[in-house]
């Protein structure tokens, strides 16, 4: 089981609020380092293997520059993405570049960082030849659709997916491309999203080893790097258990042992791009109960709303709720725990037990490492919070200050009314 503690006591949690009012969201830097250590550790064996590191969960240059010391790259999907990479100092092929519907402007970037781009249709080999030029090194991403089964309400299954291309028209690319003169070649593949099962990504990687030996066999092209893609999961619920990284990783060397060893191709160079799994169980958003509700129901009203966290209004996920210095107390009281938009499902838990609640409470909403203060908004106005770093040390450094309300208005000239 997962158990859900905080990596702070009530008593400092008052003394962060004195100077970072809430909401807030925080992050646990030493956890963050030495899980990231725990991946690599796992893939140790596997020739050159790097993990990009998915920018769209985190996108703050504090935490990449963190990753990177530990020896991540950055997945990116977007023009600011690829910024953040470039200013935090990550260059080169230690961005792969994966993204879909990609603007001309996105591609030529990523060309003058040098990154591995990783197309996502077969017609984007023109659009990128023509807007920005061809690279020595081109990988593709695969979409299996029905010969693969997963998926989810996060990223769809495989066949109603609207990322990559086809067995066969992954074939026909790599050929079209090695005749226009690409030298090098990669294979890519993302069909699953926040899965617990580890078997899930060994099979994931067995279909990519036999693809590669597919795409040697038939055509003659010898692939240098296999992106495995991201998707592993965290237990966001208290009875889950999170996936065993060394048992994936052995589970994947025997599968790449069996097929490219086998097959004559070793090395591969081996990647992943996971996002949530590296830093998703070490944030935390910090908020406090400004309202009690009684009517048909019970209502903790917070100071937070789902444009701070959208994953439970969006997908109905769920999120470990602690009230802080309660920890012991008994969950005796429903609760439907809701933020002020102008929307029914602003709520972060529906009938959740939870303590005694009063005004006044400080709350702590547990794994919003990832995909938390990246999918914020501003519907009704609202201003996105803080970002703070727990140092080693147990310092505190805010690395991204809370909207004002005049960020809101500052891309609007009322000069013109």
């Amino acid at each position: 089981m997962a158990e859900k503690k905080l990596p702070f006591s009530k008593e400092q949690l008052v003394q962060i609020i004195e100077q970072y009012p809430t909401p807030f969201h925080i992050y646990d830097e030493k956890a963050i380092r030495a899980n990231a250590r725990d991946l690599l550790k796992a893939f140790s064996w596997a020739p050159e293997f790097k993990e990009y590191f998915a920018v769209k969960a985190t996108p703050n240059p504090h935490i990449l520059k963190i990753l990177h010391e530990e020896g991540f790259g950055a997945d990116c999907s977007s023009l600011a993405e690829l910024i953040l990479a470039e200013r935090t100092g990550i260059k080169g092929e230690e961005i792969m570049f994966t993204s879909n519907d990609t603007p001309a402007e996105d591609f030529k970037l990523a060309r003058k960082l040098g990154a591995v781009i990783n197309l996502d249709d077969i017609s984007h080999i023109d659009y990128l030849e023509r807007h920005a030029g061809l690279p020595e090194m081109l990988s593709f991403r695969y979409n299996p659709g029905p010969l693969r089964k997963g998926g989810n309400a996060i990223i769809g299954t495989p066949e109603n997916a609207k990322y990559g291309l086809t067995r066969k028209q992954l074939l026909e690319a790599l050929a079209i491309v090695r005749e226009k003169g690409v030298k090098r070649f990669g294979l890519h593949t993302m069909i699953i999203s926040n899965e617990l099962d580890p078997e899930y990504f060994i099979e994931t990687a067995r279909m990519m080893f036999d693809l590669a030996l597919e795409v040697y066999n038939t055509i003659g092209i010898r692939v240098e790097l296999i992106n495995l893609g991201g998707g592993i999961g965290i237990p966001y619920r208290p009875e889950e258990e999170a996936v065993d990284l060394a048992y994936l990783g052995r589970g994947i060397r025997r599968s790449y042992e069996e097929k490219i060893v086998a097959g004559g191709l070793h090395p591969v160079k081996l990647a992943m791009e996971s996002g949530r799994m590296i830093t998703g169980p070490y944030g935390y958003l910090v908020t406090t109960v400004l309202h009690r509700k009684e009517t048909y129901k019970s209502y903790v009203g917070l100071d937070a709303c789902m444009s701070d966290l959208m994953r439970p209004g969006m997908y109905g996920a769920y999120h470990h709720i602690t009230v802080a210095g309660k920890e012991e107390w008994p969950h005796c009281c429903l609760y439907d725990v809701t933020g002020s938009l102008c929307e029914n499902n602003d709520k972060f838990a529906i009938d959740r037990k939870l303590p005694e609640i009063h005004t006044g409470d400080i709350l702590v909403i547990h794994d919003t490492g990832a995909h938390g203060h990246a999918m914020g908004f501003n519907y009704n106005g609202k201003l996105r919070p803080a970002e703070l770093l727990l140092k080693p040390d147990g310092k505190i450094e805010m690395i991204r200050r809370a909207e004002t309300i005049e960020d809101y208005f500052a891309t609007l000239d009322f000069s013109k009314l």
